[in-house]
């Protein structure tokens, strides 16, 4: 767009402007082949639903229930309703807008919020681990000081599942811890772009799954909805 302004430069511009075009293209979108999922596989959902959402739109979305589903910025009601509906599930509340549903019992091992309103979860369920990263987005707050925050929780490197809102791109250096020692979930086997906000559009993928090495990613999916400005992403991983 700038190029249309930029007098006699304007055709060099538009042709690098095509070759960025074409090296994002090729970094973002994803081509892969899912696998037949059995029974005792394990289906993981993150959504950050933009605070006026909560598990019974999740669940419409999802077109299921899955066995774990994670909800950031969930609508701030009571869950008695949804327990009383769903008797033979569980689910958890945390006071730091993350609501957690499992086909399994929960175990909470952390809950730790930073002086800057990052928080992490870990917990237990469906025989892994689980760490929900919610990071601040105030734009005055270093990143470099959250992602020591969440790098010295986040210990577990095998039978791991890391997910929630990072607030970073697929490409930020923040992420090169999580990149050496787990698979990111829509590179693996995801089909189209990754990204996952604002709206739809194809402009950062904020929101990550990152599976531990020792973990088989059988399919992933990336939910595009008009209920909130992120998009909803899964996975459904193998022991």
């Amino acid at each position: 767009m700038f190029s249309i302004f930029l007098g006699k430069r304007r055709k060099y511009n538009l042709i690098l402007a095509g070759l960025l075009l074409c090296l994002w293209f090729i970094r973002s979108f994803s081509i892969s082949f899912p696998e037949d999922v059995i029974e005792n596989d394990v289906e993981v959902v993150f959504w950050n639903c933009a605070r006026a959402n909560s598990f019974k739109t999740a669940f419409l979305e999802n077109e299921g229930i899955p066995d774990i589903m994670v909800l950031n910025e969930a609508k701030a009601i009571s869950l008695d309703r949804v327990k009383k509906k769903y008797p033979e599930y569980y689910f958890y509340k945390s006071d730091f807008q993350i609501d957690i549903f499992s086909k399994t019992p929960i175990d909470i091992e952390i809950e730790q919020v930073s002086k800057f309103n990052s928080a992490v979860i870990k917990f237990s369920s469906a025989g892994i681990n689980f760490y929900v990263v919610d990071m601040t987005a105030s734009l005055d707050v270093p990143k470099t000081w959250e992602f020591k925050f969440e790098n010295k929780i986040v210990k577990n490197t095998e039978n791991t599942i890391v997910l929630g809102d990072f607030n970073v791109p697929y490409e930020s250096r923040f992420l090169n811890d999580l990149k050496d020692h787990y698979n990111h979930f829509f590179s693996k086997k995801g089909n189209g772009f990754r990204e996952t906000w604002p709206w739809n559009m194809p402009l950062l993928s904020i929101d990550h799954i990152w599976v531990s090495k020792d973990l088989k990613i059988i399919n992933s999916e990336k939910i595009n909805t008009r209920n909130s400005d992120h998009s909803m992403i899964k996975t459904v991983i193998r022991k």
